[in-house]
């Protein structure tokens, strides 16, 4: 009899193991698995000012955010200046599963931090213009929370994963006046913990139950931690050339580069029982890996026109070849860090995002007043073809004596994308992301 009640828990255990694959359980190891940007996959520069054009600003660069948009504009300059940008973030995530519709719905994330601090010193040597600077630059976001609910009858499962972190970058900046009117000047960047460790972390929870018997149920839990750092090191290169006195050319070169990857992962999972209501450990790991990550060069074209001393128009057309942004494991194999596919199954293009923006001035006594509106597309990488994102800005501020005080909100929208986020699922989503950002400029 007891040999038989053992059979019988055996295959009941089987077939709770079965019941538990039907369900997404691979959905936390499949959002914790990659390189997951929550942010826009293809950030150029920081500011408030120059978000509020809509992120045009590659042609105009004239504040000490430059070194982030186009380092060659740093020699508009005239005085020593320090800057410092916050942003904060709203982001709204309608998720779509058609194969489990019961974990469809909204999923939300907000966070504030530092987006860009600066120093920047004009000078002039062998009668040319220069200019040094240093900068401390917020480039990629990984914030994501998500809590998932798939109920039955027999069987419920609940999902939660949580991550955060960033990559970031500090900067040495220089820009000299090669000739009158064009002007030359490179950022190399440091990815390294500073303010902010320079990395990201996510948290995956599960916990499955089944009705084994008619007053029995099953319940297995599991957590996993991933931890990933990331150091490397590469350059802006830009030139700014004043082709009239209202005309304006500006482009910018990010060149690629490879950066090491550490994670650190963690998992445990436990099985509860009647007969075993404290639990029972039944899978343990704990690794370190070393890999690398491989980010790709981007580079872009800029072009501002002063319509009038108040009026300043910009366009920017900025690429970014998503097909070398390679993930190499510690055993030299090379996956896509978009789709976390083997290369050769990977299809993976350039993404080519526009953008366009005005500035209008009221320049009162002793005070200026800027208006400040932009549009743009910033499509993500995908499999196949990239996620359309489009969106707007608006900006304003205040500048008098030494100060300059600039806000601006961003809106950004997709519909119909992420679908690259879960591969091994029929999913997708309609994302909305509002974002602020304050700038305070001191001159000296």
């Amino acid at each position: 009899m007891k040999r038989t009640r053992l059979i019988l828990r055996h295959w009941l255990l089987i077939c709770f193991a079965l019941l538990c694959v039907s369900t997404p359980t691979g959905l936390p190891s499949a959002l914790g698995a990659g390189v997951e940007f929550t942010s826009s996959p293809n950030p150029v520069g920081s500011g408030a000012r120059a978000i509020g054009m809509g992120g045009a600003f590659i042609a105009v660069a004239d504040d000490a955010t430059a070194a982030s948009w186009n380092p060659g504009g740093l020699v508009q300059l005239e005085r020593p200046e320090l800057s410092v940008v916050g942003e904060g973030f709203y982001r709204l995530e309608n998720n779509n599963f058609a194969d489990f519709p019961g974990a469809s719905g909204e999923q939300s994330s907000s966070k504030a931090s530092l987006n860009y601090l600066s120093v920047a010193y004009p000078f002039a040597l062998w009668n040319r213009n220069m200019i040094v600077a240093l900068n401390y630059q917020h480039l990629y976001d990984f914030s994501r929370n998500w809590n998932l609910t798939l109920a039955s009858p027999d069987l419920q499962t609940n999902v939660s994963f949580n991550a955060d972190g960033g990559l970031y970058a500090y900067g040495i900046a220089y820009c000299v006046e090669i000739i009158p009117r064009l002007s030359f000047g490179f950022t190399l960047n440091i990815w390294e913990n500073g303010i902010y460790d320079n990395g990201w972390q996510a948290t995956a929870r599960q916990q499955s139950a089944v009705r084994i018997l008619e007053n029995e149920w099953w319940t297995v839990q599991s957590v996993s931690r991933d931890r990933w750092s990331f150091s490397g090191f590469n350059a802006n290169l830009g030139l700014l050339w004043h082709v009239t006195e209202q005309l304006t050319l500006g482009a910018v070169f990010k060149t690629p580069f490879t950066g090491d990857l550490k994670n650190h992962h963690s998992s445990v999972s436990g099985l509860i029982t009647p007969d075993r209501p404290e639990g029972r450990v039944i899978e343990r790991e704990n690794s370190t890996q070393y890999e690398e990550l491989a980010m790709p060069m981007s580079y872009g074209l800029g072009l501002a026109y002063r319509v009038f001393d108040e009026l300043t128009l910009s366009v920017d057309v900025y690429r970014t070849e998503w097909g070398s942004f390679v993930r190499t494991d510690a055993e030299g194999r090379e996956y896509s860090a978009v789709t976390n596919l083997p290369l050769d199954q990977s299809q993976v293009g350039a993404t080519t995002q526009v953008r366009v923006g005005a500035e209008y001035l009221f320049i009162k006594p002793k005070v200026i007043i800027p208006v400040r509106a932009g549009l743009f597309y910033d499509p993500a990488p995908a499999q196949g073809s990239a996620d359309n994102y489009f969106g707007f800005s608006l900006g304003t501020g205040i500048g008098f004596d030494r100060y300059v005080f600039d806000v601006a909100y961003q809106y950004r929208f997709g519909r119909d994308v992420g679908s690259a986020l879960l591969k091994d699922f029929t999913f997708s989503q309609n994302v909305s992301e509002h974002s602020f950002y304050t700038s305070l400029i001191i001159h000296f």
